[in-house]
């Protein structure tokens, strides 16, 4: 071991222990005392091998419990791809169920209108959803239909709403515009998500419109930081 940088060569160590699963995702590490006798070194190095862990996402500090160790799996998604979250939960063969919060006639609120180009008072069917992913609350999505006021049923949101939509309704869906930002919690995030001591979440907004060009939907899905990771391909013109 390195003497001049114990504390990083300890860091890696751990972190190949966290990889390869000694630590699990959800358990505690050892003690700051216990790592240190492991170790042969002050609990003072230990701690600066602890905080490179916490700054690398590795584990998140509990306090009067000690440091958990965090599940780093991202799934991926595609930024410029229109794929549902059935789609998604098949291609990245994720262990998902959805819950229905809200499902209701209403009208939509102005800053959607505002960002969807629609004027104010224009009704619509308002869908929120919690995404569970291995059982935790991840994603929350809402989802407003502007051309749509006939109810849909829970069952068929708690499946896929484009499944029901496409094959059922012979909607045409074509392409969608979308917008990524990192936003401070709101409420409702704070409510519904596992948050695990975020403070922000990944925010992506989209328009999306029929092959005829109709605008008829607007969705903003709102993702816990440390469970996704967005794709996308660039080819040099």
């Amino acid at each position: 071991m390195n003497k001049k940088n114990k504390f990083f060569d300890i860091y890696l160590e751990l972190e190949q222990d966290i990889t390869s699963g000694v630590y699990p995702a959800g358990t505690l590490l050892p003690s700051e005392n216990v790592l240190a006798k492991r170790f042969s070194v002050s609990r003072e190095t230990i701690r600066k091998a602890l905080v490179l862990l916490l700054e690398n996402g590795c584990i998140q500090k509990l306090q009067g419990k000690g440091s958990i160790v965090i599940d780093r799996e991202r799934y991926s998604f595609p930024v410029s791809g229109l794929t549902s979250f059935k789609e998604l939960q098949k291609s990245e063969q994720m262990n998902a169920t959805t819950e229905v919060i809200r499902n209701e006639e209403t009208t939509l609120p102005d800053r959607i209108a505002d960002f969807a180009g629609l004027p104010h008072g224009s009704s619509c069917l308002a869908i929120l959803r919690v995404r569970y992913l291995e059982g935790e609350a991840t994603i929350l999505d809402y989802d407003y239909l502007l051309d749509k006021t006939e109810p849909i049923a829970d069952e068929i949101l708690e499946d896929s709403l484009y499944q029901y939509l496409e094959n059922e309704k012979g909607y045409e869906i074509s392409y969608a515009q979308k917008e990524i930002t990192v936003e401070p919690l709101n409420a409702e995030d704070k409510k519904y998500l596992a948050l695990h001591g975020d403070t922000h979440v990944v925010v992506v907004k989209s328009t999306v419109f029929l092959k005829d060009t109709t605008l008829f939907q607007y969705t903003e899905s709102r993702h816990r930081l440390d469970k996704f990771r967005f794709i996308d391909f660039a080819r040099r013109r």
